[in-house]
């Protein structure tokens, strides 16, 4: 997994910056390159991709997906779980590698639910308290947890983190929207500043940030501690440092860092289309969706925009 020095306290951030710049866990996207990348560019904190638990804590091969070094810092690593001691035993290896452990409560996604993982934790605080318990008795890292707003009764949402707060966890992040909603819908404000108002730890939001004055207007209307973005960073992964456009000098540092960690050739792909969408005419982007090698890539980046690949 890499690097094991513990790096910086997450608490002690809480405590010292009243505003927290936070990388969302995507799945395929928010791994070692691009959170690295993310941090020349006021983003403070970054998550993992989310993990299956019991995969990773029984799962060697798995466990290799998660790389870090000295310059992921601080990382948290989101893990899905709904049996705590599945969860704790995958606290336990990953804790040495990460600045904070995260509990996903919020994920969408049909197959997760089914699983009873992510959002189906939703209304079953008690799960919820359980796995907090035995992270928090397991390991002496951070320890969170990313919920969404329930589909149908708010005191559902403010019982999940008050049983995760009486529990320890040490912040919470909250997402706007249900799981049934898309993601073009209005984020409920008025959730957020609840849960804000309920517990005694940090709160971050997510959901509709796409760029600072986004992120202002969550300020404005939720006192949180922080905001957390994920397809505005996928889309400009400079929002924080307060760019409407993804910076050439961005693209070029995750081109050469995703090159250096071995990055695969789709995943690279993928992230320059969406990082240089808005840049590319409707023809670029055609032709650019094409292309399916790293050399193909590259040359692209420097014929079109004298990007280099320092390599």
């Amino acid at each position: 997994m890499g690097y094991s020095g513990r790096r910086q306290s997450l608490l002690q951030l809480f405590e010292d910056k009243p505003r927290v710049n936070v990388c969302a866990p995507m799945v395929r996207y928010s791994k070692g390159a691009f959170r690295e990348v993310l941090r020349d560019y006021n983003v403070d904190i970054a998550y993992t991709p989310m993990i299956l638990a019991d995969v990773f804590k029984s799962s060697e091969f798995a466990r290799q997906d998660y790389t870090t070094n000295d310059k992921d810092c601080p990382v948290v690593v989101q893990f899905a779980a709904h049996d705590p001691v599945d969860l704790a035993h995958a606290a336990q290896i990953v804790a040495p590698f990460a600045d904070g452990i995260d509990l996903n409560c919020g994920c969408p996604q049909k197959w997760a639910y089914k699983e009873k993982i992510g959002a189906y934790l939703s209304d079953r605080p008690e799960i919820v308290h359980e796995m907090v318990r035995a992270v928090k008795a397991a390991v002496n890292t951070p320890c969170s947890v990313k919920i969404r707003k329930h589909p149908t009764d708010p005191h559902q949402t403010i019982e999940l983190v008050r049983r995760a707060q009486m529990m320890g966890v040490d912040w919470i992040t909250v997402h706007g929207r249900t799981r049934h909603q898309k993601s073009t819908e209005p984020v409920d404000y008025e959730i957020i500043r609840l849960v804000k108002e309920t517990v005694d730890v940090p709160v971050l939001a997510n959901g509709g940030i796409f760029d600072v004055a986004d992120a202002e207007i969550m300020y404005e209307k939720t006192g949180v501690d922080g905001v957390m973005s994920a397809r505005g960073l996928l889309q400009n992964p400079a929002l924080f440092a307060g760019y409407k456009h993804t910076p050439l000098d961005c693209v070029e540092k995750y081109v050469n860092r995703a090159l250096a960690y071995g990055t695969p050739t789709s995943i690279l792909h993928h992230h320059l289309m969406y990082m240089m969408e808005s840049q590319m005419s409707s023809v670029e982007r055609r032709s650019f969706n094409c292309l399916s090698s790293v050399p193909a890539i590259v040359d692209h980046l420097e014929q079109y925009y004298n990007i280099r690949c320092t390599l």
